[in-house]
């Protein structure tokens, strides 16, 4: 199924930090990171019949995200980005994800360094 077709589960604002970078400097202290999350999803059933269990449990999704992150030391953003993706996309109902990843102060007199990455569940 098109992801064009599902439904959509944003999560937006998501702030935590983490060790990532690739100078010596970014390896020392943890640095802000900010995630914008949409999960795509057939809502469709639960739409219709109002049950929990027939949607995404976005916030297990978001605790995943800030434990692996937090504990995470990557060097590169887009690598960062497609485990936050991993993540996603082995949560139940998950068929496809946008990841957004900001890494504010990267680039001296830009507001942040973001990397977009779409994937999905491979069947």
């Amino acid at each position: 199924m098109n992801e064009m077709h599902l439904d959509k589960i944003h999560i937006r604002g998501l702030r935590t930090r983490c060790i990532l970078g690739i100078f010596p400097e970014e390896r020392e202290k943890p640095q802000e990171v900010e995630l914008n999350v949409t999960l795509y999803a057939d809502l469709r059933q639960a739409c219709r019949n109002d049950d929990i269990n027939d949607t995404v449990d976005y916030k297990g999704v978001k605790m995943r995200i800030l434990e692996l992150v937090e504990n995470s030391g990557f060097f590169l953003v887009e690598r960062l980005a497609q485990v936050v993706a991993d993540i996603c996309l082995d949560t139940p109902h998950v068929e496809a994800v946008t990841v957004a990843l900001d890494k504010p102060g990267a680039l001296r007199f830009a507001r942040s360094v973001a990397v977009e990455i779409t994937r999905k569940k491979e069947k």
